[in-house]
């Protein structure tokens, strides 16, 4: 069975997409998400897919949930038209990163029991959301904060979730 996580750059104010990109540009983020998602799978719906500048990221199994399926054979990805399809094609992967998009996050969130979340402290005019986090079901495991620099321009925190045992 599969580890499957939640990976996220989430605003303040929930925010995490406009016109389907970040809102933000964050290196020290994309080292992070780099770090822990290479060797493993990750499952984004289509329009995160194709929001991918270089197309599906290396290193990393690609699984695309869309409803519209498209025909032959696809060059480094593969697709799912259910979660139940995309668990399936995870089943011997160690770790599953759930990169987004908005409606991914719903679907997923009350399936996994880890979030590795990026908070950009700032709020941000955006078109996609986080679906809100009700935190009397999850912990806070870590937590490592950092000012904004030079090539981060706004402070961020990454945090990482366990959901609370029923």
């Amino acid at each position: 069975m599969s580890k499957i996580s939640i990976i996220a750059a989430i605003a303040d104010n929930y925010a995490i997409g406009k016109s389907n990109q970040l809102p933000w540009h964050l290196p020290a983020d994309l080292k992070h998400f780099r770090q822990l998602t290479t060797g493993h799978a990750v499952l984004m719906g289509r329009l995160t897919f194709e929001s991918l500048p270089n197309g599906p990221l290396p290193n990393r199994k690609n699984i695309v949930l869309t409803s519209g399926m498209s025909e032959g054979v696809n060059e480094g990805f593969f697709e799912a038209d259910s979660l139940a399809d995309a668990t399936y094609l995870c089943e011997k992967e160690e770790q599953v990163f759930i990169i987004g998009g908005a409606s991914v996050f719903s679907q997923c969130i009350a399936q996994v029991d880890t979030m590795h979340v990026t908070w950009v402290h700032s709020d941000f005019d955006a078109d996609t959301f986080f679906p809100e986090i009700n935190f009397e079901e999850w912990q806070e495991t870590s937590r490592e904060d950092h000012e904004a620099d030079a090539q981060n321009i706004y402070p961020y925190s990454f945090v990482v979730y366990e959901r609370k045992l029923k």
